[in-house]
């Protein structure tokens, strides 16, 4: 059930009474989106991203009527230094919730190893010149960053497209509150990641939020002041961005 519809800036923020029904009302938009692509120029480039807060969303694209054999897939971020056969790749993360359960046109992963690093930013990011994105997927996480733009290396006018980032305690805090670690000394310090403004020209934009723990981001997002402190707050200035929540991750923000 929709409890709220609201446009704060440019942003469209829906709220929903549980976390099953935001990723139906999530991906029944994206679908659309995805399916004017493939209309308009016979394929569709999708980014998606990789966090337990996707799984109501990418289990609920998988009931959508989507020709998968006209979508290009892309990853926005991934871990640097992890064993490529952990679950919590984010590679592998996607492999189990779509890219194994629909027959794609192509995916495009983003793991190396360290010393390939610098390249394959250089790759990724050349590969989405030759395959502009349609629509890309994502998350906030409980510091406010979107992708792996975390406070620290968050830039608004990254003259990057992709880049190697250190993440913070707070980020690898999350990826063991999420239950994608035991412990923090398993979380890898460093990550690829699509940058802010690599991000803000994708033209569509779903993000999707859910659980108590990203509810101050949410409100900081949505009521604070529009800068790298907290990156999820650019989304008000995305020419089309829609912001998909539950109850507990917008209580703060609205007072619910």
């Amino acid at each position: 059930m929709l409890l709220i519809e609201k446009k704060i800036d440019n942003l469209k923020v829906y709220v929903f009474d549980n976390r099953k029904d935001m990723g139906k009302e999530a991906a029944r938009k994206a679908a659309g989106i995805i399916n004017d692509a493939i209309l308009r120029k016979g394929e569709a480039n999708v980014i998606f991203a990789a966090a337990p807060s996707q799984s109501d969303l990418l289990e609920a694209l998988l009931n959508e009527n989507i020709d998968w054999t006209k979508v290009n897939a892309f990853q926005q971020d991934e871990y640097l230094g992890l064993d490529p056969s952990h679950p919590a790749c984010f590679g592998n993360f996607l492999r189990h919730y779509i890219y194994d359960k629909v027959p794609l046109k192509s995916v495009h992963f983003l793991f190396c190893e360290p010393e390939e690093a610098e390249a394959k930013c250089e790759e990724y990011a050349e590969l989405l010149r030759k395959f502009p994105p349609d629509l890309i997927f994502l998350g906030v996480g409980e510091n406010g960053h979107i992708a792996f733009n975390d406070p620290q290396v968050a830039d608004f006018d990254d003259p990057k497209d992709v880049k190697i980032v250190e993440l913070d305690q707070v980020c690898r805090n999350q990826q063991v509150n999420d239950g994608c670690f035991e412990s923090i000394d398993q979380v890898p310090t460093h990550a690829l990641t699509l940058t802010l403004s690599r991000i803000m020209k994708v033209p569509q934009a779903i993000t999707v939020v859910p659980a108590p723990l990203k509810a101050r981001a949410v409100a900081r997002a949505l009521n604070g002041e529009i800068s790298e402190e907290c990156p999820a707050s650019i989304l008000r200035r995305h020419v089309s961005a829609e912001l998909y929540l539950d109850r507990d991750s917008a209580r703060e923000a609205f007072n619910l």
